[in-house]
């Protein structure tokens, strides 16, 4: 199902968004760690370094601030970053991919407190606001220079390769690369296989389900290269890097 979201970002913070002394100044200090991070003045190398410690460290609030997800972002992190490697991403490119990816999420933040626990997500009339979070999230992070292009990867890692997804509905090529492959990644990471405790094979079951959805969720070119990278090693899990 195709939703169209027409609300601006005034317009979604009205949505119920009652901005609560509990979430607040956690928006607020991670903005300040964005700010100091985005005043770094070293060259391009050094740059990415440092900023790639303090966004993990942005990352770690964020995993504390939803402990539902923790660890999620650095294990996105590690798979998209096996993908762009092997897609031959420059090496700016790839350090805007590692960005997007630990802080993907980080739009859950701005909706409404009682959609801050993923139990809650499945309730259909909280669906629609949901939807808003990746909007909500470029939103948060646009004004960050160093954050340019991970802002444009977040605000569409949730559209899909049909044009049914969210929130903007744009389909195929149009999704930019960084996006598709955020996408891939994180659908890797976040798949759950009940009773299955071998990470191997649910590995495997997960890499199934990419197969399934590729050419209708996914970029198919981009679930080929995780199918490609997982017939060189016995997993693609992400925790074999948990330093992207």
């Amino acid at each position: 199902m195709q939703v169209v979201l027409g609300s601006s970002f005034l317009e979604v913070m009205a949505m119920r968004i009652e901005t609560t002394d509990a979430i607040q100044p956690a928006v607020l200090r991670i903005q300040h760690m964005l700010q100091k991070i985005d005043r770094l003045c070293l060259p391009p190398v050094s740059r990415r370094d440092l900023e790639s410690i303090l966004v993990r460290q942005v990352a770690t609030e964020l995993d504390r601030l939803l402990p539902w997800q923790a660890r999620h972002g650095q294990g996105a992190a590690a798979i998209a970053l096996q993908i762009g490697r092997a897609a031959h991403l420059t090496d700016e490119d790839l350090h805007q991919l590692k960005l997007a990816s630990l802080l993907h999420d980080i739009g859950i933040l701005m909706l409404p407190p009682c959609l801050h626990t993923r139990r809650e997500w499945h309730e259909s009339d909280a669906y629609v606001t949901i939807q808003n979070h990746p909007r909500l999230g470029a939103t948060l992070l646009e004004p960050f220079s160093f954050l340019r292009e991970a802002t444009v990867m977040i605000a569409h890692h949730h559209e899909r390769w049909d044009g049914s997804g969210y929130p903007y509905g744009i389909r195929g090529p149009f999704i930019p690369l960084g996006a598709r492959i955020l996408a891939v990644a994180d659908a890797f990471e976040a798949i759950q296989v009940p009773h299955v405790r071998d990470r191997s094979l649910r590995d495997r079951i997960a890499l199934r389900i990419l197969q399934v959805a590729s050419g209708i969720q996914f970029d198919p070119c981009v679930v080929d290269i995780l199918v490609e990278l997982s017939g060189e090693t016995d997993t693609v899990h992400a925790r074999e890097a948990s330093h992207p």
